[in-house]
């Protein structure tokens, strides 16, 4: 999980703007180690936000497998125009990363240069550590659940309050998962008290349940209680409770 919250940022926070800093300044004396190091945060900071944006105006919207795909597709056209960059500059002036000295940064010789080299380097960390504790532990919004009934069109209209013995009728049941968690629900449906309808249904975080419920009445009255009762987990006492009154003639 650790290794791919990684990875991820690293696709959506440096190489976009490593890229483009590449193509920018393909020779090595145009910025030093650390100043392209942290503009390639910066740009990438400027890209993928810009990207979404004009995602969000396209049929694909943003989700995941697009943001992938357009980041992607960025990257490697970037890398592709910076490579060739690159081989239009001499060797000795174009840039290339020094693997052998990569634990040797040059933080500069005067002292102000190196406190500004240092800050920059701890500031890269820390919001690094903070996207990754914010991306591992997102704010947990209000636990709930959305229990409602629908009437036979799927609209919440025309429920069937007016009956005659014998007549079959149905509703729409909806249960929606907004617990933060995988929950296993029980379904009770009681006419006058009676249980006529008992199920147990299992959603996983944020999913919709519906499904019709067809119920035909015996007895003649008005007034009586058609009631929809919804258990969380192994609770006694119900969660959620819905009921129509019918008219029976």
């Amino acid at each position: 999980m650790i290794f791919r919250i990684f990875i991820g940022l690293i696709l959506v926070l440096f190489l976009p703007g490593f890229s483009l800093s590449a193509m920018l300044f393909p020779k090595k004396d145009d910025l030093t180690g650390i100043e392209r190091v942290a503009l390639s945060f910066i740009l990438s900071l400027a890209v993928t936000p810009l990207l979404g944006l004009i995602l969000n105006f396209t049929p694909f919207g943003i989700s995941l497998i697009p943001v992938l795909v357009v980041l992607s597709v960025f990257t490697i056209s970037v890398s592709l125009v910076a490579w060739i960059r690159r081989m239009k500059v001499s060797d000795e002036e174009r840039f290339t990363i020094p693997f052998e000295r990569i634990l040797k940064v040059n933080l500069g010789q005067k002292v102000l240069d190196k406190s500004l080299s240092i800050f920059l380097i701890l500031s890269i960390i820390g919001s690094s550590a903070t996207l990754i504790y914010v991306a591992m532990k997102p704010r947990t919004g209000e636990r709930f659940t959305e229990f409602y009934l629908l009437g036979p069109n799927g609209t919440a209209s025309n429920y069937p309050t007016d009956l005659n013995v014998g007549e079959k009728e149905n509703v729409i049941i909806c249960i929606v998962n907004q617990e933060y968690e995988n929950v296993t629900y029980r379904l009770e449906v009681k006419f006058n008290g009676t249980l006529i309808h008992e199920e147990q249904v299992f959603l996983i975080e944020n999913e919709i349940w519906e499904t019709p419920f067809t119920f035909k009445p015996t007895e003649k009255g008005e007034n009586q209680k058609l009631e929809f009762l919804l258990y969380k987990d192994q609770h006694i006492e119900a969660y959620r409770t819905l009921h129509l009154w019918v008219n029976i003639t």
